[in-house]
């Protein structure tokens, strides 16, 4: 019944496939504001869960634009080709992140994040 207002990043957790597009289970996460991290508000929908997401270290790479699916796996195959073999990081899954509230027409900030082993 609290408004908490817009969280940045809104995070989607991608699985791709083997060609690299995207399977069409995905995770959608928002980050709990500060004040209600310590006891957060229970959901009302049994299909929101509230999870802790450990530190982690990224390989990340930054975009601008009206992100799309294609953007982001483009962007993702940018990163691994960037990367080579020798980075370790989970290639099972990756992060999808948006910045900015949909009202927002310029300098908008997109990432991929790769999660290193």
């Amino acid at each position: 019944g609290i408004g908490m207002g817009m969280t940045a990043p809104v995070s989607i957790t991608a699985f791709p496939a083997e060609d690299g597009s995207l399977q069409q289970k995905v995770k959608v996460s928002l980050r709990i504001p500060s004040q209600f991290q310590a006891n957060p508000p229970c959901p009302s929908d049994e299909s929101i869960k509230i999870e802790e997401r450990q530190g982690m270290t990224i390989y990340s790479t930054q975009f601008g634009g009206y992100a799309k699916e294609m953007d982001y796996v483009n962007y993702a195959a940018k990163l691994k080709s960037a990367l080579g073999s020798e980075a370790a990081y989970h290639k099972d899954f990756y992060f999808c992140n948006g910045y900015d509230p949909p009202m927002k027409p310029y300098g908008r900030r997109n990432e991929v994040w790769f999660v290193k082993e």
